[in-house]
């Protein structure tokens, strides 16, 4: 019995000082996954077989996708039924941000095009536009909706954004990577009008939709008092399994970025991923502006603007473009930079869950 007190003890001042400390704890997991990146890629490798969709499709049930899940469920169960009810009676916001999340970054990848014409290096420049080409096409991120409970931000928002962009994907990925297709030259731009053909919607829907569907369901289900209960130590298993997949994704290209540095291609990645996430953060404060949104949906929609599923695009950069490794480069720093534009955004105006109007 003692043994169970004390463990308890040890798991509620870790999860109080991850919870105090989130924004540090999320850079330290990208450090640790580049320098000791051994336990990140057994993450990444440990699979339990594989799930077969009656049209023939098939998903590997790997344990990064499992957390994956994990997210979204918690992030279904933890959704107010009021603001559920309230996200359908008025939509406007959830159109709005499904519409941003697409054009947002097609646009600025189309900008980036035209100014890198005075880049050194014109294959450098291909990968990085293929890189946000991937970017842009993603839905948006489920860790979104991890960030948003930490805030107190609407999560019915949040979660409708991330569950109708999946829903939508298997006509908006295909369309984002077809239009940054044509700006392309090359042997990239036949990879990106090729890729756009071949769909992510089984991986998509067993992952993000399946769990998060399953969430809400219960939330009808289970009477308020037990949900109620459930709340801190879903928010405390949301941020350890967040810092986790970071670490685990990290562990993939990080290592090589450490050892073997290219320092004007990374500078200039960071300068252009950085710049989009921050655009898209300050886009979804302008937008929410504009629409006179609750300061929970305004926090709902700059997460979910910025923070795109660069999991699947990582996924889809591995399988069809294993010929040019460095288009993965933008999507790992995006990836890194969204967290960290996130982690700040939370500290700088939201720190301790509590919302400040002035953000």
């Amino acid at each position: 019995m003692k043994f169970i007190f004390k463990l308890t003890s040890i798991i509620y001042k870790l999860t109080h000082f991850i919870h105090k400390h989130f924004f540090y704890c999320i850079i330290a997991s990208y450090v640790a996954g580049g320098l000791f990146p051994g336990f990140g890629l057994s993450i990444r490798d440990t699979h339990f077989g594989t799930f077969t969709f009656i049209d023939g499709s098939k998903v590997k049930v790997s344990l990064a996708l499992i957390m994956l899940s994990i997210l979204l469920f918690n992030a279904g169960l933890g959704v107010l039924k009021s603001e559920l009810a309230n996200l359908f009676k008025h939509p406007k916001l959830l159109v709005v941000g499904l519409i941003a999340n697409l054009s947002i970054p097609i646009l600025f990848t189309f900008l980036i095009s035209i100014t890198m014409v005075i880049w050194h290096n014109p294959d450098e420049v291909q990968n990085i536009l293929v890189g946000l080409a991937l970017i842009a096409s993603m839905p948006i991120a489920a860790s979104s909706t991890a960030w948003v409970q930490k805030t107190n931000g609407s999560l019915a928002l949040s979660l409708g954004l991330v569950i109708f962009s999946t829903m939508l994907s298997p006509i908006t990925t295909p369309l984002g990577l077809h239009s940054i297709g044509f700006i392309t030259s090359g042997d990239y731009s036949e990879k990106l009008h090729m890729l756009a053909g071949e769909g992510t919607s089984a991986f998509l829907f067993i992952s993000v939709l399946l769990p998060s569907l399953l969430g809400i369901t219960l939330l009808f289900v289970l009477k308020p008092s037990a949900i109620a209960k459930a709340k801190e130590p879903i928010g405390n298993i949301n941020l350890v399994n967040l810092i986790l997949l970071n670490y685990a994704n990290a562990s993939v290209a990080l290592p090589q970025v450490f050892t073997h540095p290219d320092w004007d291609f990374l500078l200039i990645i960071g300068l252009i991923t950085g710049s989009l996430c921050g655009f898209a953060f300050l886009s979804g404060k302008l937008l929410s502006l504009f629409f006179k949104a609750s300061e929970p949906e305004k926090i709902s929609l700059m997460f979910g603007l910025a923070m795109n599923n660069n999991g699947t695009g990582l996924v889809l950069a591995s399988l069809s473009l294993a010929g040019h490794p460095s288009v993965m480069l933008p999507i790992i720093f995006y990836n890194l930079i969204q967290h960290m534009i996130a982690g700040f955004v939370e500290k700088r105006f939201y720190s301790n869950g509590k919302n400040i109007t002035s953000a």
